[in-house]
């Protein structure tokens, strides 16, 4: 059965970082297409980043956040720097049903989740 359990989540200024982490069991991490989503109150979960074979990352955080693998932790973290306000929201791990689902360009197919994290609230304020 496989599993996700975020940690990292915090409060910090404007122009901050935060290292958030999601260890996984049940699954090799290099197998698979692994990403972290976000939800802010009132607004629908989307998609930060994602990696297999190659990293992707939704306009708003290129160039800020990092995506990358410890495969011995068999973990996925989330470096996120220069940190904004518009960042707020729970953080969601997750891994995708398909190495393929990586490949969707522009595209964070929800429905091609298979497993959520519990999720860590990031907290940016001005």
């Amino acid at each position: 059965r496989v599993q996700l359990v975020e940690s990292g989540g915090g409060s910090v200024q404007a122009g901050g970082s935060l290292r958030l982490s999601c260890a996984v069991s049940g699954i090799e991490i290099r197998s698979d297409c692994m990403g972290w989503f976000r939800q802010a109150p009132g607004k629908e979960r989307e998609g930060v980043a994602r990696m297999y074979g190659g990293v992707w990352y939704t306009d708003s955080v290129r160039g800020r956040f990092t995506i990358s693998q410890d495969s011995a932790k068999n973990s996925v973290n989330l470096q996120m720097n220069s940190l904004k306000p518009e960042d707020t929201a729970m953080y969601y791990c997750a891994s995708f049903k398909s190495r393929t689902d990586c490949y969707s360009g522009s595209r964070w197919p929800l429905d091609r989740v298979d497993v959520w994290g519990q999720g860590t609230q990031v907290t940016v304020s001005s």
